[in-house]
């Protein structure tokens, strides 16, 4: 009796670890996932108890903020190109939803209005600023370059193979991959989505890209068994370059002031630039002028000298 007790209390403990196993959140490792009784696996993002869904992607606000939150001694970091206007990794404030707030602020109270990608779009103040709207960023070029290889690609294989990875690997529907153009060793996606046009079940561009920057620069969100495999007619494709540019349905906001800078800047070396070429024309006339006149002198007195032998 004793003995078929313990069998079954193993039996329970293999089951249960193996349950725990596959309790995992597939496109999010920046998780904590527990299983309860009945075998429900439920995930919510470190460093919160926000819920993530394991079945799509996390917003990119969410990710960001689960960056931030410091694991084993180390922190994640951010992407360095591509990403909030090159002003670094912040921690994002969310809406409820998931997505960003249109204002964002630091701990020095330093305030900056941001799209929904969390890139900013004005320059930045104190915590009076307001920020009216969350601009929708409509429009996505991500550019890549691939490592020489021994064989060339047609364009549209290349384009065949990446739209696929889109739909597949990130869930982003066909209709919103706008455009797909390939100049070895060169690649530029275009991903354009309206708010007009995008349900609640489809994934945004903005969340996309930042998964997609992730996988080229080797540190996936997605669970560590699901990496990325770039291939076009089952050989690999070898990125190592990419950069993302973020376009706005509205133009951005930032002041005049950087373009006056701009400006006053070309002016002032216009100005100098003439005042130095009539300085160096006086100087050429006074100094041409200067030999004329000791000329003309030279010259006459000579003539008086010659005046005076005359009988």
């Amino acid at each position: 009796m004793e003995l078929q007790f313990g069998v079954l209390l193993i039996l329970v403990l293999v089951v249960a670890s193996s349950g725990q196993e596959r309790c995992t959140c597939a496109t999010n490792k920046w998780t904590v996932c527990t299983q309860d009784i009945s075998g429900i696996c439920t995930c919510t993002l470190v460093g919160s108890n926000h819920r993530v869904s394991c079945s799509t992607l996390t917003s990119k606000c969410l990710l960001m903020k689960a960056e931030m939150i410091p694991r084993k001694g180390k922190r994640f970091h951010g992407p360095r190109n591509g990403f909030v206007d090159n002003d670094g990794i912040y921690n994002p404030e969310c809406e409820d939803s998931g997505i960003f707030k249109a204002r964002q602020c630091n701990q020095t109270d330093t305030c900056w209005c941001v799209n929904t990608a969390g890139v900013r779009r004005t320059e930045k103040g104190d915590r009076s600023l307001r920020c009216s709207e969350l601009v929708r960023t409509s429009w996505i070029y991500i550019e890549l370059k691939h490592k020489k290889m021994a064989s060339t690609f047609e364009d549209p294989e290349v384009a065949s193979a990446l739209k696929r990875l889109f739909q597949n690997r990130y869930k982003l529907h066909p209709k919103y991959i706008a455009d797909v153009k390939y100049d070895s060793p060169f690649i530029q996606i275009h991903l354009s989505q309206n708010d007009f046009e995008k349900s609640d079940n489809d994934v945004d561009i903005a969340d996309v890209a930042y998964y997609f920057e992730k996988d080229i620069k080797d540190n996936s969100i997605f669970h560590s068994n699901n990496r990325l495999n770039v291939s076009v007619n089952g050989e690999a494709l070898d990125i190592e370059k990419i950069l993302i540019y973020y376009v706005d349905e509205k133009p951005p906001e930032f002041s005049a002031r950087r373009m006056i800078v701009g400006v006053s800047v070309v002016v002032t070396v216009i100005t100098l630039t003439i005042i130095f070429g009539v300085t160096v024309l006086v100087i050429l006339r006074w100094q041409r002028t200067g030999k004329y006149k000791k000329i003309e002198i030279k010259e006459m007195s000579e003539m008086r000298r010659s005046t005076l032998r005359l009988p």
